[in-house]
């Protein structure tokens, strides 16, 4: 018993070190669990609409879908991706929101029949590796990166497909101020995913989660709500070919406007963030892998080779 309290305090300091993207500001312990809602309306239910005189929807001209000719040219990057060497990898590339999230679809869907074998999930997310600090080549991320890759048994040349979400921490911007910057983070990242692997053919983006509960600034509100907007430029940067290489699209759009939900159904209560207000809790994460699994169980661009067929009558033209 005398050794068992020494370790223990021990193994506490360990494991608030290791929290690297811990704020410096000290915090309450609980989410603000009564700001329900902020008004904003999700990108997705926006139609005509406009956010500071921006226009929603997920594509340009209010849509939630790609325009014909780009997606197109997305079912013409899903089909070049083919297992390399036996493996198709699809990495995670973010923060701690996004390792979370990512690692409860990996086990989710690793235990899905109907994901291919073929298919290889690597969580390269980590916490504290914020925008900010994995735009350049030179960040030490890019190397954690190899070595999760390099730990599930695969090289840099069976790497076909991302998922990136990411956040500029502590960004206390004004929109359009705080997109903007993030839209130029998120366009060198893609520069660096382009170089390092060589077979990259789809990038799919997500913006934050819901962050009315949060007590901290690493991404409250509305910054996690502006991100999208970050999201959307990039994707514009790709259709108009400002931006070269693998194509990029949308992947499951993640923010809500709190219990208020959206036109779907979907809402984000206090329950699903821990007591910061900004990280996901279990079944936070359990909602968000729940829209990553079906996204590539069924989106045209990704049911190609994340099945191991598709089913009869789904074959995108």
């Amino acid at each position: 018993m005398k050794l068992f309290v020494p370790i223990a305090l021990v193994a506490m300091v360990a494991l608030g070190a290791a929290t690297v993207d811990a704020p410096a500001e000290t915090t309450r312990s609980l989410a603000d669990c009564e700001r329900t809602t902020t008004g904003l309306v999700p990108l997705t239910d926006m139609g005509r609409r406009r956010y500071r005189g921006h226009r929603g929807g997920l594509y340009p001209n209010g849509r939630n879908r790609p325009a014909p000719a780009y997606q197109r040219q997305g079912l013409a990057a899903a089909r070049r991706v083919r297992p390399v060497d036996g493996k198709i990898v699809l990495l995670s590339i973010g923060m701690s929101n996004t390792t979370r999230e990512f690692s409860d679809f990996k086990s989710r869907a690793d235990r899905d029949p109907v994901k291919s074998a073929s298919v290889e999930l690597v969580d390269g997310a980590g916490a504290g590796w914020d925008a900010q600090k994995i735009k350049s080549p030179a960040s030490p991320y890019w190397g954690l990166v190899d070595q999760r890759v390099a730990a599930a048994g695969a090289g840099p040349e069976q790497v076909q497909v991302v998922w990136l979400k990411q956040v500029i921490s502590g960004d206390r911007r004004i929109f359009p101020h705080d997109a903007r910057a993030l839209h130029a983070n998120l366009r060198a990242i893609v520069r660096i995913l382009r170089a390092r692997f060589v077979n990259l053919r789809l990038i799919f983006l997500s913006s934050r989660t819901y962050a009315g509960y949060a007590i901290t600034a690493r991404s409250p509100e509305p910054q996690a709500y502006d991100s999208a907007f970050a999201a959307r430029w990039l994707i514009h940067d790709r259709m108009q070919k400002k931006v070269s290489g693998p194509w990029i699209g949308w992947g499951p759009y993640l923010w809500t406007d709190g219990m208020k939900g959206r036109r779907d159904g979907f809402t984000w209560a206090c329950e699903d963030v821990d007591n910061d207000g900004t990280h996901p809790s279990k079944t936070g994460a359990q909602k968000v892998s729940g829209l990553l699994l079906e996204f590539f169980k069924s989106d045209p661009t990704t049911r190609l080779w994340f099945r191991s067929r598709a089913p009869a009558g789904t074959e995108p033209s």
